[in-house]
């Protein structure tokens, strides 16, 4: 991690690639990655750890598995929603959105439970973000 200011416009110009988050810095045990999001993720759970996600630019909607049933939550560009752990989603942003998340270090993207991985999700823990 780089001991200088991450300007996040700038960390988002650096790559193209969707669904596979850069981890821009660490808190204690936890990344904060960035990614470019468009079209579908997968439906998947994360069973011990929240997910927060905070929307940079564009719109992301994310479709919750929830007691009660399905709903679907929209987040506009500056809004925070975390999905509780254990709890089925599905992120989507049907026009492109820039996002960031906060989970702990070693977090799979796709969770510990998923559908089949598509070609267009990258499974990882995040890459590291190149600062040059």
């Amino acid at each position: 991690m780089s001991s200088e200011p991450t300007l996040l416009s700038k960390a988002l110009a650096s790559f193209d690639a969707l669904w596979s988050p850069r981890i821009v810095t660490r808190v204690n045990d936890y990344d904060v990655r960035i990614a470019k999001v468009e079209g579908e993720h997968i439906w998947h759970a994360h069973d011990d750890t929240d997910e927060f996600f905070l929307v940079l630019d564009g719109e992301l909607h994310i479709s919750l598995r929830e007691p009660d049933g399905e709903r679907t939550v929209l987040l506009p560009r500056g809004a925070v929603f975390t999905v509780p752990r254990g709890t089925e989603h599905k992120p989507h942003a049907p026009s492109g959105a820039a996002i960031l998340m906060f989970e702990p270090t070693g977090t799979p993207t796709v969770g510990d439970r998923h559908d089949e991985i598509p070609d267009h999700v990258d499974s990882t823990i995040g890459h590291a973000l190149d600062n040059t």
